[in-house]
């Protein structure tokens, strides 16, 4: 079991700092049930408290029948603890910068009026006469089943032009080395199944898409931020933390980033994967916002040739998030393993997303779709940005393609807070520290360009700076 670390909450007493401390670890499963917990003596060095400290929160957590005593023996987790929860299996988030009650938000669109936060775009900027199109044709097409399930690696002539699109980036894959699944998040869910142990540790760019963070608590294993850079991860945080943690796995996105819209250069690529061979680390890269690059950036999976690196996408943002579709494209020895989970926790999948998305792919409709949506990106991202600055908000990085601007607040005002006063105006956005699995982005905010056409927007906006501004004020000492 890996070294404790004292909960960081300054309004609660030390005693309840260490309760929470043993709390997150179990709830977390990070501690299996019946499994032996340090010692009084341990536990006080580890976590820099009194021994006295420690003999209270063990007995408080035996009192909520967590943790048991055994005589002449230490202290153990509890045979039988309460159903997993992911809320509990981590330290307590503020609602504001919770990526699931985020998730939430974006996804009830009773109360929106604006969802500058969200991943995804307007229905306005989407495909769907075409999709109606193909769904006709599919349905005249009395060749094509519509009710069977896929086979075990998903549809032969979508994956041959996955194939030939992942080659488009650099990533040469042969079609029975790329595996179809429901969706994107299904992709990295069977990654993790595949590569990943309860207590495992991975590393994670700082800051990352939210939902990696959640995904991990699912998993029960333990994510370390690495500062990420313009160019990608800096690769001397990156190197230290190879070498303290051990990870076994990195997941990160090569194109496009979520959320600085950076990409990884050449130089980058090949120190990562030598420092990956010598500490045997995998790599997961998903590559979702691939379609939205005029000129591909450098691919991991590309310099490794899926040896060590797996590549994961979907359709969801540049198509429709209703048609299911995600992939994984993965060196051959792995593929029946995956392939195996993939049945065991989906069965095979529905054939008709995949037939659907064959027909855009395969007539063109796709191809001139995405070219549109990157001239409008360009468009929305080169409007929005003054606008943003002469509210004294200012991008990061200035990306070269892709949907969102990774900006820093006014100084004073805090993203949560300004998060909060936004709720209030039917307004979704994405704090900087919902990022962040370390919470360094407090004065950051992600922009979705596409979601910001509203011209009425940036005047809330004004108004809620002000306000946030001012409630910084009336804190200040």
């Amino acid at each position: 079991m890996s070294a404790f670390t004292l909960a960081d909450d300054a309004g609660k007493t030390l005693v309840e700092r260490v309760m929470e401390t043993l709390r997150t670890r179990i709830t977390g499963r990070m501690a299996a049930p019946g499994s032996k917990l340090p010692s009084i003596r341990t536990l006080a060095d580890q976590l820099g408290v009194s021994r006295s400290t420690v003999v209270d929160a063990y007995d408080r957590l035996m009192a909520e029948g967590i943790v048991q005593s055994r005589r002449g023996s230490g202290f153990y987790v509890a045979a039988h603890l309460p159903p997993f929860s992911l809320s509990d299996s981590g330290p307590p988030l503020a609602r504001e910068i919770d990526p699931l009650l985020i998730t939430r938000q974006a996804l009830d669109g009773r109360h929106i009026r604006a969802n500058p936060g969200c991943g995804w775009f307007p229905n306005s900027w989407m495909p769907q006469e075409e999709i109606r199109r193909a769904l006709r044709s599919l349905a005249r097409n009395s060749d094509v089943g519509l009710t069977e399930y896929s086979t075990p690696l998903g549809l032969s002539d979508l994956r041959i032009l996955l194939a030939v699109r992942m080659a488009d980036t650099g990533v040469e894959a042969h079609p029975d080395q790329i595996i179809l699944t429901e969706s994107g998040t299904q992709a990295l869910d069977l990654c993790c199944r595949f590569l990943l142990e309860p207590g495992d540790r991975v590393l994670i760019d700082d800051p990352c898409y939210f939902n990696f963070l959640a995904l991990f608590r699912a998993h029960r294993v333990e994510a370390i931020g690495v500062p990420r850079t313009a160019q990608g991860p800096d690769l001397a945080a990156f190197e230290a933390a190879l070498k303290e943690h051990r990870p076994r796995l990195y997941i990160t996105n090569s194109g496009p980033h979520n959320p600085t819209g950076t990409t990884i250069s050449q130089v980058t690529c090949h120190r990562i994967l030598r420092l990956a061979e010598a500490h045997d680390l995998m790599i997961v890269e998903d590559d979702i916002y691939a379609d939205f690059e005029e000129r591909p950036a450098p691919r991991l999976a590309g310099f490794d040739g899926l040896t060590r690196v797996i590549q994961t996408g979907s359709f969801s943002k540049t198509l429709s998030a209703s048609m299911r579709c995600g992939y994984i494209a993965v060196r051959p020895d792995w593929v029946d393993a995956l392939v195996d989970l993939k049945l065991a926790t989906s069965v095979a999948g529905g054939s008709m997303s995949f037939e659907l998305l064959r027909n855009l792919l395969k007539e063109g409709s796709y191809r001139r779709h995405v070219q549109n949506m990157r001239t409008r990106l360009a468009g929305a991202m080169s409007a929005l940005t003054p606008q943003l600055v002469s509210l004294g908000i200012m991008p990061w990085h200035e990306p070269e393609s892709g949907v969102f601007l990774w900006c820093r607040l006014p100084d004073g005002v805090d993203g949560g807070a300004l998060t909060r006063l936004a709720w209030e105006k039917g307004i979704v956005l994405a704090p900087g520290n919902a990022f962040s699995i370390y919470q360094n982005y407090a004065s950051f905010m992600r922009f979705n360009v596409a979601q910001m056409q509203d011209p009425m927007l940036m005047d809330d906006l004004k108004i809620l700076l002000d306000k946030a501004a001012a409630m910084a004020g009336d804190a200040a000492p």
